[in-house]
């Protein structure tokens, strides 16, 4: 398959997938929740994994510098940032990369600030450390358009939760489930904020790869000096080039006093990634843009015709184009589908997303749909939306 021709295969090709997305439903149920894309992987990926299994080159991870080339390559190539590679790190994944920041961050019982509707998984690690959640949601202020994210951040009110004492706000940038990208104004004024009070920035970076064309994706660390003295950046190629199964990301700080305080984190973090996972990283940043280009041309066109689809077949669920990634965020408040719109759904069309409540309690009417996948699936899965009324 070229990469300037990144297609997803037929469904009776996927249901002989063996990941969480393609076991974790019965057979007739079409799966739309996992956050993973039915794309074949990039060709450099392919090669460096196919060399390392033939020559049985499977031990433990030791010292893999053409991850850190590989990124300082992406990230001066992608966004003219040049980093300190001597402060890239290894970890397992972005989830555990988190936990472990947080770990020489913070005490059990420190309060970290996060803003709902965010990537479920943010509960578990907060949970992991001990520490006491502090939500600021976002608010929606004004209505879905071709150009414009609805949703926004109550700055002043993110202000008072800084004030209060909290020890790190943990950032999805870009943003999942909201698709949304941080303006440079947005980011400066969270640095500016984080130095006056205190507080680290810890920025969920993995989608960052997955930036449309017409957004700017400004890196939190490339942002200022400011932003390099309060914040680490976690970040893979998982989420970029669809490997999440290979176990490898990346911990970046730009800051020497942060640096010195990341040095406290145990060697383990690193063992416990992949040797695979960490090649295959490398290979992507290194090697991977066209690839990635013409798969965020096919996740663009995929993100329109969902926003249409609905627009014919279901005019009153409310939803707006996504800035990155792959998934599309649903109002289904209109259908009248219980308390849990996404079990109905389950239940009645044998389609499965992602329940609103998990990003936060005031979603429930929500569901987060994966359009990383074929024209087909997609007209299917609103079809049997329709069909569940």
């Amino acid at each position: 398959m070229p990469d300037n021709n990144v297609v997803a295969p037929a469904l009776s090709e996927l249901l002989t997938h063996s990941s969480e997305k393609w076991r974790g439903f019965a057979p007739d149920v079409l799966p739309l929740p996992v956050m993973e894309m039915d794309f074949p992987i990039a060709q450099p990926i392919r090669d460096v994994l196919i060399e390392m299994v033939n020559h049985s080159d499977l031990g433990y991870l030791g010292p893999v510098p053409e991850l850190a080339d590989g990124f300082a390559s992406f990230c001066a190539k992608r966004w003219g940032w040049e980093i300190d590679k001597s402060q890239v790190r290894i970890a397992a994944d972005v989830g555990v990369g988190c936990v472990e920041v947080l770990r020489v961050f913070t005490k059990p019982g420190d309060r970290i600030l996060i803003n709902s509707p965010v990537y479920q998984n943010f509960y578990n690690w907060i949970n992991e450390v001990q520490l006491e959640k502090v939500d600021v949601p976002f608010v929606k202020s004004g209505s879905e358009s071709d150009d414009v994210n609805p949703w926004s951040l109550d700055f002043d009110e993110v202000e008072k939760v800084y004030a209060s004492g909290i020890k790190v706000h943990l950032l999805c940038s870009p943003h999942n489930p909201l698709g949304r990208i941080y303006s440079r104004e947005e980011l400066t004024r969270i640095a500016e904020m984080a130095k006056k009070y205190n507080v680290l920035v810890i920025s969920d970076e993995i989608h960052s790869p997955l930036v449309f064309k017409s957004h700017e994706f400004v890196p939190f660390l490339a942002l200022s000096e400011t932003a390099r003295e309060v914040g680490v950046a976690v970040t893979s190629a998982s989420k970029g080039w669809n490997i999440a199964g290979l176990k490898s990301a990346l911990i970046v700080s730009q800051n020497t006093k942060i640096d010195e305080v990341l040095a406290l984190m145990p060697l383990a973090v690193k063992f416990r990634s992949s040797i695979l996972g960490a090649f295959a990283s490398a290979a992507a940043f290194k090697d991977g843009e066209v690839w990635l280009d013409s798969v965020l041309k096919t996740l663009e066109e995929n993100s329109i015709m969902v926003r249409d689809l609905l627009s014919a077949k279901l005019p009153s669920v409310k939803t707006h184009l996504p800035q990155s990634s792959y998934v599309a965020w649903l109002d289904l408040t209109s259908l009248n589908l219980g308390e849990n719109p996404a079990q109905t759904l389950l239940e009645r069309g044998k389609v499965a997303f992602n329940a609103g409540y998990m990003y936060g309690p005031q979603s429930s009417q929500f569901v987060r749909l994966n359009y990383a996948t074929s024209p087909t699936i997609l007209t299917e899965a609103i079809d049997r939306i329709v069909k569940s009324l």
